[in-house]
């Protein structure tokens, strides 16, 4: 039996886009796939406008856990994603190799329309990965 690849997305506090993306991921993930999420810093808890922003959609990531980012998690990922920085001191970036850098705006401290629009951005950017992915293993 072969071992799921894991997809590793990862932001600063491990509190919004990472968690999204990892619920997105969960969701659509083609076969033998899965996705974590993690971050440098991770904050007490999943921003709760993240959380209601993605219940709005059907997709409850309320009881995901944050995870600070470990070197198991980078040797065992398939593919890392860097979500943005917004401090360099604390940046995934920093540690990950081969990474994939998506940029995308903070929704921490943002209001909810703000929250949907990033929610919306990821979903775009999970699905576009999940489709390639599934076209690589296709070849």
């Amino acid at each position: 039996m072969q071992k799921e690849k894991i997809i590793l997305f990862v932001c600063v506090e491990n509190a919004g886009r990472s968690q999204m993306a990892e619920g997105f991921f969960n969701k659509c993930a083609p076969k033998g796939y899965h996705a974590v999420s993690a971050g440098t810093t991770p904050a007490g808890e999943i921003n709760p406008l993240a959380v209601q922003a993605m219940k709005e959609i059907g997709i409850d990531i309320s009881r995901q856990k944050l995870k600070i980012i470990t070197d198991d998690m980078i040797r065992n990922s398939a593919k890392a994603i860097n979500m943005g920085c917004m401090d360099r001191s604390d940046c995934p970036l920093l540690f990950l190799n081969n990474h994939i850098d998506w940029s995308i705006q903070d929704p921490k401290g943002r209001p909810i329309e703000s929250v949907r629009e990033i929610r919306d951005q990821i979903e775009r950017k999970v699905k576009e990965l999940a489709e390639s992915l599934k076209q690589e293993a296709d070849v």
